[in-house]
């Protein structure tokens, strides 16, 4: 009923107005909900969805589900206490970066409806490492909350030892603050792109990370737009430093895609959706099999194109064990959370797994 009533109702109503605004707006109703137990029990009520089945401890942290909330849908960390009411086993905040960010000009979020996707070029709009950490200090969170962190997108950070430095205060400043870490090295909307998809780059950003003691599990967030080559030297690297796993995938910048149906594409920002679900899927399984008879195997988080169980689930075969989503979501209603969660158990019964984990890599 829930998602009959937002794709027949809702979501042609929001669809009518600008992107952003809606995500603003949506956001400021999410802030009130969260500041009530009363509501942020309706909502759990609602859409919450439990089941031992889905129950995980990764690297040391206990997640009730393996659905999470991607990085850029919570900018500036302000939706804490009503996502875990949505239904989700985890999220992650930002991209948080050393310095605060107005990010790109608008517009700078596009739907494109028929590929069920975003055109996105935000540009790491957020509010700076020290005002987000500040605000939460001595937060209790009720789900496990990573803290993606990039480099400033400004003119300055184009060198690489300011840009590192700028990634270095980010991590320090929230060296107490979350479950994990994941350092985004493949935002697509930012002054100098991605240079630390370069090995000798990547491989100076880790040393100054691991200069000081490691306290909590570290992730790469990768692009879907790697070469094998360039997937290789990261793995490389982050063997070296003994990073703990890789999210696959942030957004594609790549416009020649079987998956994108929209005439009218924008030229600049990166694709999400149904756009990189192929994409993601691929890396995923080169990752996992490239990586998973050694000593040490890397988590695997899924991004991209979830929109439903039998999505999160190719996933979890491919090798992921935690999945993340944004746009399915926004193209579906936050009833979706629930509903994949409990089609995932509907599926793991049918091969006959008693948890989520017996399934990863099982493809």
């Amino acid at each position: 009923m829930g998602a009959l009533i937002y794709k027949s109702i809702i979501k042609p109503i929001l669809f009518r107005f600008d992107p952003e605004d809606v995500h603003n707006n949506i956001s400021a109703i999410g802030r009130f909900l969260g500041k009530y137990s009363l509501s942020r029990k309706i909502a759990g009520a609602l859409w919450n969805y439990l089941n031992p089945a889905l129950n995980q401890k990764i690297l040391g942290i206990d997640f009730k589900n393996p659905i999470g909330l991607s990085a850029g849908f919570d900018k500036n960390a302000e939706l804490i206490q009503i996502i875990p009411s949505v239904g989700f086993g985890f999220m992650e905040v930002g991209s948080i970066t050393g310095e605060a960010c107005a990010g790109n000009s608008r517009p700078r979020l596009w739907r494109l409806k028929k590929s069920k996707s975003l055109a996105v070029y935000y540009g790491l709009l957020n509010d700076g490492c020290e005002a987000i950490a500040k605000k939460l200090k001595g937060e209790k969170f009720r789900i496990p909350v990573g803290i993606n962190i990039a480099k400033t997108n400004c003119l300055e950070t184009v060198d690489t030892e300011k840009a590192i430095a700028d990634y270095f205060k980010a991590y320090q400043t929230f060296a107490n603050i979350g479950d994990y870490i994941t350092v985004n090295i493949s935002c697509p909307n930012t002054f100098g792109g991605q240079p630390f998809n370069d090995q000798t780059r990547l491989n100076a950003l880790l040393q100054k990370i691991m200069s000081v003691p490691k306290n909590k599990p570290i992730f790469l967030k990768l692009s879907p737009d790697l070469s094998q080559k360039e997937i290789d030297e990261i793995i490389e690297v982050a063997e070296k430093w003994k990073i703990d796993g890789f999210i696959c995938t942030n957004l594609t910048k790549n416009r020649d895609n079987k998956n994108i149906l929209d005439k009218n594409v924008p030229k600049k920002g990166g694709l999400s959706g149904k756009v990189v679900d192929d994409l993601s899927n691929e890396l995923i399984r080169y990752v996992y099999k490239k990586t998973q008879k050694n000593e040490r195997r890397f988590i695997i988080i899924g991004v991209g194109g979830v929109f439903n169980a039998e999505d999160a689930y190719k996933k979890i075969k491919a090798g992921a064990s935690l999945i993340q989503l944004i746009t399915g979501m926004i193209f579906e209603g936050p009833q979706v959370v629930g509903k994949i969660n409990s089609g995932l158990v509907k599926l793991l019964q049918a091969d006959g797994y008693k948890n989520i984990s017996e399934a990863i890599g099982k493809e």
